[in-house]
């Protein structure tokens, strides 16, 4: 039996699941809009580990959330998997935050299903995935306006998932978009089917060289005069 611990902290919601051969076995999840992950992604790991009578020297591999998203929250996730790793000597899996969130989703009746992860102002870190969760276009950095994606999905329908789709919707977009009811963030739980195929496949990161996947540089706010 193999054991993979999940780690995703890239946004609002900070969560950790255990899975065993593919199957969620526990997971902890809390959102928080103080960004709490360096207070809650320690006990969280400890809190699934003794629940499920495990110890960490029974883990086959560690998962993360790779990005795009918070840079804080970013480094946290990533410095906790990578310490997990070297302390325990255990492969490292690494997924990108976008295809995270779309796992949950059935996406017919739609013909596309686009996640987007709140950056600053208009602008979201976003992906277009077909009604197979197959990539169209990769991870950018978009600013929105009105004809943000008009070229790909045109008359089609499209499923707008993710905390930047409110900043869209306000933009009255000229794209047959529909909306989730509520805010739908990545969490651990949905990055277990993934992780299970790369697990089998045997891809797993250089642990030495591996950094999370900001997309763009930090950006500070300046100090109010």
């Amino acid at each position: 039996m193999n054991y993979i611990l999940h780690i995703d902290t890239t946004t609002k919601k900070c969560s950790v699941a255990l899975a065993q051969d593919g199957e969620l076995m526990i997971q902890k999840e809390l959102l928080s809009e103080e960004f709490s992950h360096s207070e809650q992604l320690h006990p969280f790991i400890e809190e699934v580990l003794k629940e499920s009578g495990l110890k960490s020297s029974s883990l086959s591999a560690i998962a993360i959330s790779k990005g795009p998203g918070s840079y804080t929250g970013l480094r946290i996730g990533v410095a906790a998997a990578k310490g997990l790793c070297f302390a325990l000597d255990l492969p490292l899996i690494a997924l990108n935050t976008l295809e995270i969130m779309v796992q949950p989703y059935e996406v017919s009746p739609y013909s596309f299903i686009i996640p987007m992860l709140d950056a600053r102002r208009m602008e979201v870190y976003t992906a277009i995935f077909d009604e197979t969760k197959k990539w169209i276009q990769e991870t950018t950095a978009e600013v929105l306006t009105e004809n943000t994606f008009t070229s790909i999905v045109n008359e089609q329908s499209c499923l707008i998932i993710g905390d930047g789709a409110i900043k869209f919707k306000t933009l009255h977009p000229k794209i047959n978009a529909s909306y989730t009811s509520e805010i739908h963030y990545p969490v651990a739980k949905d990055m277990i089917t993934l992780a299970w195929k790369k697990f089998n496949a045997k891809e797993f990161e250089d642990l030495a060289y591996f950094e999370p996947f900001y997309l763009k540089d930090f950006q500070t706010t300046p100090p109010k005069k």
